[in-house]
């Protein structure tokens, strides 16, 4: 890679937060707050799962449109921080429920990924649609794959390919409301995905007990493709950091150990 078409560092900000169960305004206002003293110095907000209710799956409670009051405060963030911001909402299109990830631009346009894989233990593929249409967006020449929670044990959705010399991500992310008791399995299979995908991976998790009284302990971080701990938020406290990824170590990296023209090919279905 030429210096003439060098890709620049990425700097991403990761929010660990406690969530008001079911409380819009709460969490609005705690998350304008907190991302305020950030305008200007970052290139991209990753705020948890359901980042404004909390994990509540009776969607009739907290659902809203495309035009509801969540997109109109992410497009007013990104626009006042200058930057991306993303995470999910519960949202009603057509009839159907959908836990939604929104990718806002500073310039109010947005990409949108519904979770695929349904927590069926919380009931949640029961009430919810699931999305088929896996999300590549590109950001100052980084291509990033947002994912959401229960997505991060199914590894054929998450997995990375190759093709014509070129990977289809930089950077995978994983936005969650994952439990404490499951905090082992959450933080291996973030360094899996890093290991197996070539990639950076960050998982961003929420904190505190939740409406139904099930606590989570955070354990938010930032990994590199080698599986190393770039960050990693201390348990059960709100964090927030922003951090700088180098892509040319990234390619440095992918060009000295290339893996990418052995893997295997497969195709997704509907």
């Amino acid at each position: 890679m030429t210096k003439g078409n060098a890709i620049p560092p990425l700097k991403i900000t990761i929010v660990q937060a406690p969530l008001a169960w079911g409380d819009k305004k709460a969490n609005l206002s705690y998350f304008s707050k907190v991302l305020a003293p950030l305008a200007g110095k970052t290139d991209l907000i990753v705020l948890p799962e359901m980042f404004s209710t909390g994990f509540l799956t009776d969607p009739h409670e907290i659902a809203e449109t495309m035009s509801g009051m969540v997109m109109d405060w992410m497009t007013a963030t990104a626009s006042n921080l200058d930057c991306v911001i993303t995470g999910s909402i519960t949202i009603l299109e057509k009839g159907r429920f959908y836990n939604r990830l929104i990718w806002m631009r500073q310039d109010g346009t947005f990409e949108t990924s519904d979770k695929r894989h349904l927590f069926r233990m919380g009931n949640e593929n029961l009430r919810f649609s699931a999305g088929n249409k896996p999300l590549v967006v590109e950001l100052k020449g980084w291509k990033i794959r947002p994912l959401i929670c229960y997505d991060l044990r199914f590894p054929v959705w998450s997995k990375n390919r190759f093709s014509d010399g070129k990977y289809e991500y930089d950077l995978l992310l994983y936005i969650a409301n994952w439990p404490a008791s499951r905090s082992h399995v959450w933080k291996s299979l973030l360094t899996a995905r890093a290991i197996e995908n070539l990639a950076y991976c960050a998982g961003v998790n929420r904190i505190g007990d939740d409406g139904h009284g099930l606590p989570h302990c955070g354990d938010s971080c930032v990994l590199d493709y080698k599986g190393r701990e770039l960050v990693k938020a201390p348990v059960n406290e709100a964090f927030l950091q922003t951090l700088e990824l180098s892509y040319e170590h990234l390619q440095d990296f992918r060009e000295r150990f290339e893996v990418g023209p052995d893997w295997d090919l497969f195709q997704i279905l509907p």
